[in-house]
């Protein structure tokens, strides 16, 4: 079908006999130049030269459309993925979204945990100390009592039964120290009775030894101390237990001053647990957390194209319609 007027003519070709595509030819005449407006419409389409437009209009083909799908498709997933970093506050949600900085994170963040842990732990460290040393701080008032009873029972203006009554006093106080040595417990694990043995709290993340501090239970029973048969009903029994206790107050204190050094230095532990955990903590965040401002910048701009996408699409949809409007004319 050819349309002719003053200056151009346009054709429209039927290609295909089942109307997949319509060949649509404007051709711009030259001046001077005059077409026969009764040609057969069965003739060939023009040849094109210098001065030829030659568009074809296609059906079941939409090449606009399918540039403007993707666009539109590449915009909503960018968008999408600006929504799910916003609303989890991560800007790696998966492994596709930064493989090598998923690697990176997920080591950081077992590493920060585990420090977590080391620094519970060494609070339980300092508990379990704690309660040692204030159990053995009442053994240190019980020697002190034992004492002052062997050096009255050691003055001579004493007589038998006055001794006696003070040596009943001593034994139930020496008793007291294994009773206290048995019960005191912490988690059920017993601090000052029976042999001493080493305890080991995992301040550190690894399994060298500077990852282990270890701290001295046991041992403090009146046995231990080297008062168990110490007794004061007679002058000579009485300046003898006196020795002995000054023993047991120095054996104590050795335990006590273990305990001390131990609180003091998972202190120290826990303050150094912290600075690491703090520090990494934030290289963490910096590599997993999503840049809020970035983000929020990124998703005005998606929203834009998203919407252009559409309104694009929109447009590009309507091309065909225009084959439909050349078969009604």
């Amino acid at each position: 079908m050819k349309i002719g007027g003053r200056g151009f003519s346009l054709s429209f070709v039927l290609k295909e006999p089942r109307l997949h595509s319509f060949l649509v030819c404007v051709r711009a005449d030259k001046p001077g130049s005059r077409k026969a407006a009764n040609k057969s419409p069965t003739q060939h389409p023009p040849k094109t030269h210098h001065g030829d437009i030659t568009m074809a209009l296609y059906i079941r083909t939409n090449v606009a459309s399918l540039e403007a799908q993707r666009q539109l498709g590449k915009a909503s997933m960018d968008q999408a993925t600006t929504f799910q970093r916003l609303s989890s506050g991560f800007r790696i949600n998966s492994s596709a979204d930064d493989a090598a900085g998923l690697g990176i994170t997920e080591s950081m963040n077992a590493q920060i945990r585990s420090y977590s842990v080391a620094e519970r732990n060494s609070m339980d460290g300092i508990s379990m100390a704690e309660t040692a040393d204030g159990a053995a701080g009442q053994l240190h008032d019980i020697l002190a009592r034992l004492r002052e009873l062997a050096v009255q029972s050691a003055n001579g203006s004493l007589q038998a039964s006055d001794r006696a009554n003070v040596n009943t006093e001593f034994t139930n106080m020496r008793t007291e120290i294994d009773r206290i040595a048995s019960v005191t417990t912490f988690n059920g694990v017993n601090l000052l009775g029976g042999a001493a043995t080493t305890v080991n709290f995992q301040v550190g993340i690894n399994v060298s030894a500077n990852d282990v501090v270890g701290v001295q239970f046991g041992g403090v029973t009146a046995t231990g101390l080297g008062v168990g048969t110490s007794a004061v009903d007679t002058v000579a029994n009485s300046q003898a237990s006196i020795t002995a206790i000054d023993a047991a107050i120095a054996t104590l204190t050795t335990a006590r001053e273990g305990f001390g050094s131990a609180i003091n230095r998972m202190q120290v532990t826990i303050a150094n647990v912290q600075t690491m955990r703090t520090n990494l903590t934030a290289a963490h965040g910096r590599m997993k957390d999503v840049d809020v401002a970035e983000e929020s910048a990124k998703m005005a701009r998606f929203q834009v194209l998203t919407q252009a996408g559409a309104a694009v699409l929109g447009q590009a949809n309507q091309a065909p319609q225009l084959a439909l409007k050349l078969l009604q004319g």
